[in-house]
């Protein structure tokens, strides 16, 4: 009896091993889910990858077109028209060209990934720059102020984008719809033409940062490109030389860490950066409020930590304009930042000199947006009431002098009255204007049924209605 019940027991070592056989399920199923080394096509990848470094004849031709469609869509902020001119142009090749070749140890792939990459830029930039030398239209676009300097945002998506091309190219049967995805996302050639818009117009702010936004998106992307690589492990190229292999090893190494270590500081740099940005637009929104006052403009610099706010309205004390300085330094990532407070009542002199023309322009702008919106809101309504006005003098029936023509012109007539009916479908309501008529009992029907007709057509007629009720009544 012992025996069996010991049999009817589930031994803890049971119960571990089928916690490990759990385990291991899940484990195998994640292997199965994100394991990309099985269907990684080694060769093929290497060939599609040398391929599209190749820059000449079809593809330069390819490359001026599209980034004359790219330069017409900045020039009208044409999101789509962008869009199109990213999707066939040839510029991301020698860019994972470049990551693909230093992971490999390739080192004359990368002397061609580095050439054809130089002579497309330049190409580029020289198409752009005769765009917009010749174009008439010379005014900033939202397209273009968008690509003239880089954020987190960017390097986010040309870290990821870059992981998900090289991802893509190298599964059997390159997934075509990810690799054309990804040169919409990572957006290359925009950069490219905001350069040449900037040389155009001698905008060197434009051309310098557009440049720069380049500049990181192509080293992320070739740096995505990689890693990946050497996480799928794909093979070293041979050299009949040991001494040549271990050199040029060394020196694929040597670059890999010359981008890396520079990539890595400016990530962080622009994602403290872009913190700062996001929290004291926060800090703004939700502290600086006090009755009757309104932030209209308010300026931030990241490299002298100094934010700049602009008040209208009632003037703020002194103690609580004390109080947000001292709660912004009590904000995380804010401990170091300088607020200063401009306000209405301050010297004009003062006031005048602290807003440089681009917060006064933006004053005037607020102040006439609000006006016209006010505007807009008072002509609507008294729209509204001249057309009730209107409705209202229409049913004016002057029905003293129309009872007396009725009388003489239909002498059938006994009594005669007037109201004005609101009728409702559920969805709106009308007036209409009813007449209730009653007849000589003299009159036959046929004759009464006449008469009606033609009273009905006088009324009509004489009031200018287009829609009114006669009845008779007994």
């Amino acid at each position: 009896m012992e025996n069996n019940s010991g049999s009817n027991t589930i031994s803890p070592s049971g119960e571990e091993n089928k916690g490990r056989t759990v385990l291991k399920e899940i484990k195998e199923f994640l292997r199965e889910l994100l394991d990309i080394h099985d269907d990684t096509d080694r060769e093929t990848t290497l060939e599609i990858v040398k391929r599209d470094i190749s820059f000449k004849g079809h593809n330069a031709w390819i490359l001026i077109f599209s980034i004359f469609v790219a330069s017409i869509g900045l020039n009208v902020s044409s999101t789509a028209v962008v869009i199109g001119a990213m999707l066939i142009s040839p510029l991301m090749g020698p860019i994972v060209g470049i990551g693909f070749s230093v992971a490999i140890n390739d080192i004359d792939t990368l002397k061609r990934s580095l050439v054809n990459l130089g002579v497309m830029v330049v190409l580029s930039v020289l198409t752009a720059y005769l765009y917009f030398l010749i174009s008439p239209i010379k005014e900033e676009t939202p397209e273009l102020v968008a690509r003239t300097y880089p954020t987190i945002l960017d390097v986010l998506v040309a870290i990821f984008g870059g992981m998900a091309l090289i991802v893509a190219k190298t599964k059997k049967g390159a997934i075509a719809s990810v690799i054309m995805g990804v040169a919409i996302a990572t957006a290359l050639m925009p950069p490219l033409c905001t350069v040449g818009y900037g040389l155009a117009t001698a905008q060197w702010n434009y051309a310098g940062g557009a440049l720069y936004l380049f500049s990181i998106n192509s080293v992320f992307i070739a740096l995505s490109t990689f890693l990946v690589a050497k996480l799928l492990r794909f093979p070293l190229v041979k050299y009949v030389n040991s001494r040549h292999r271990r050199n040029t090893a060394r020196l694929a190494s040597l670059i890999a860490i010359l981008v890396m270590i520079p990539s890595i500081i400016l990530f962080v740099n622009l994602l403290r950066e872009q913190v700062f940005v996001s929290k004291t637009k926060e800090f703004v929104d939700e502290v600086i409020n006090y009755p009757g006052a309104e932030v209209f403009k308010f300026e931030q610099n990241y490299k002298t930590k100094i934010i700049e706010v602009y008040l209208i309205g009632r003037t703020v004390p002194q103690e609580q304009i004390a109080e947000w300085v001292e709660q912004i330094k009590e904000k995380p990532n804010l401990e170091d930042v300088v607020l200063e407070i401009y306000q209405g009542s301050d010297q004009s002199s003062e006031m005048a000199s602290r807003l440089s023309s681009q917060v006064r322009a933006g004053i005037l702008e607020d102040l006439y947006v609000r006006n016209q919106q006010l505007v807009e809101d008072k002509d609507a309504r008294i729209q509204l009431l001249e057309q009730e006005l209107v409705k209202y003098r229409s049913t004016g029936i002057p029905f003293e002098a129309i009872s007396k023509e009725a009388r003489i012109n239909y002498s059938g007539i006994q009594e005669m009255s007037y109201a004005n009916n609101l009728v409702t479908n559920f969805s709106k309501i009308d007036t209409i204007p009813t007449f209730n008529v009653r007849w000589s009992s003299n009159l036959s029907p046929a004759a009464r049924r006449a008469e009606m007709n033609k009273l009905e057509q006088w009324l009509q007629l004489r009031l200018a209605l287009d829609t009114l009720v006669v009845r008779t009544v007994n």
